[in-house]
């Protein structure tokens, strides 16, 4: 029974893999982390087994898959900063596809029956939609968005030609910490608004940059879909559940379907905070759409996933808490 088989968790030590791996081992899974640790946090692993290695490593991937019995693969190991992807694209084509290529070519030797992958709403571009369907066509306009792009249609055609099924999410902004404290988003020099911001709130940066003031939105920013990283990573226990009750392959956006503007962000640190941010107005970015907003019919219609922290100040006060953690350890 596929059931009693392990989960192989890749980047199972970093941000979104980290609270996945722990709710697998409270779910009662046995998990085994494959992390190189290069932006990944060994003291993030709360359950499982972790080995310490690269995505890419044939000969390491397909020793795991046959000494551990694994049945599923969860696959999170990426490179995940955009400018840095259009700075040093072929960084992110060998890690993020041709390392996914090597994962793939492991587990079909191996007969791997599921695999769930970490994709992302950046394979949409710049759409000409305010709300995006898993229709709407993709134009990623950099090569983050290209790379992960790429290792869904390499996924596509493993699933056609092979017994693999998989299911590709599509995340939108993810943003929160573990409510209870334990994990967190830790990575050094995070691009994500919900952390900068809170950076900001306790001195750990000196300013926060809305950047672009002039968007057609109702208050001149950029809107986005901000999901809470304890809702996405049910989301992924959900998506296993489906393909071991017989799902068929599919590809799904992971949203709340509604988006808040870069100021009801700010709006709510300093809120949730107390004190006001000093914030600085730069012109807009490249690239950035003025609105990127899910449709998540079909997750909640294909997956039985609830969510339960769809609120902007719960999302915040989980990740001012983290960094409060973070601090009080730096300083100890």
């Amino acid at each position: 029974m596929s059931r009693k088989k392990t989960i192989l968790v890749t980047g199972g030590a970093g941000y979104i893999g980290s609270h996945v791996v722990r709710q697998l081992g409270e779910a009662g899974e046995t998990v085994v982390v494959l992390d190189n640790l290069s932006t990944g946090f060994k003291e993030s692993v709360l359950s499982g087994e972790l080995i310490i290695g690269d995505t890419g490593d044939r000969e390491l991937v397909s020793q795991i898959l046959k000494e551990h019995n694994i049945g599923s693969v969860m696959h999170f190991a990426a490179h995940t900063i955009v400018p840095e992807s259009v700075s040093n694209p072929l960084k992110y084509y060998g890690n993020n596809t041709c390392n996914s290529r090597n994962l793939l070519e492991c587990c079909a030797a191996a007969g791997v029956e599921h695999f769930i992958f970490s994709s992302t709403a950046a394979v949409y571009g710049i759409p000409d939609v305010d709300q995006v369907t898993e229709d709407t066509p993709t134009a990623p306009i950099n090569a983050y968005g290209s790379s992960k792009l790429m290792t869904e249609q390499m996924l596509k055609d493993l699933s056609f030609a092979t017994d693999l099924r998989h299911v590709a999410l599509r995340y939108f902004n993810v943003a929160g910490s573990d409510p209870e404290g334990r994990i967190g988003q830790s990575t050094k020099k995070a691009t994500l608004l919900v952390k900068v911001a809170c950076e900001t709130a306790l001195g750990k940066r000196d300013k926060i940059c809305i950047f672009g003031t002039d968007y057609p939105t109702p208050d001149g920013t950029g809107i986005r879909d901000y999901i809470h990283v304890e809702d996405l990573a049910s989301a992924h226990l959900a998506a296993l559940a489906y393909l071991r009750n017989g799902g068929d392959s599919t590809t799904l956006n992971c949203g709340y379907g509604h988006g808040y503007s870069v100021r009801e962000v700010l709006d709510s640190v300093e809120r949730v905070h107390g004190e006001s941010l000093n914030i600085v107005e730069e012109p807009r970015r490249a690239g950035d759409p003025p609105q990127l907003i899910a449709k998540v019919e079909a997750i909640h219609t294909t997956l039985d996933w609830k969510v339960k922290y769809d609120d902007l100040d719960v999302i915040v006060k989980t990740s001012l808490n983290w960094e409060k953690k973070l601090l009080d350890r730096a300083e100890e």
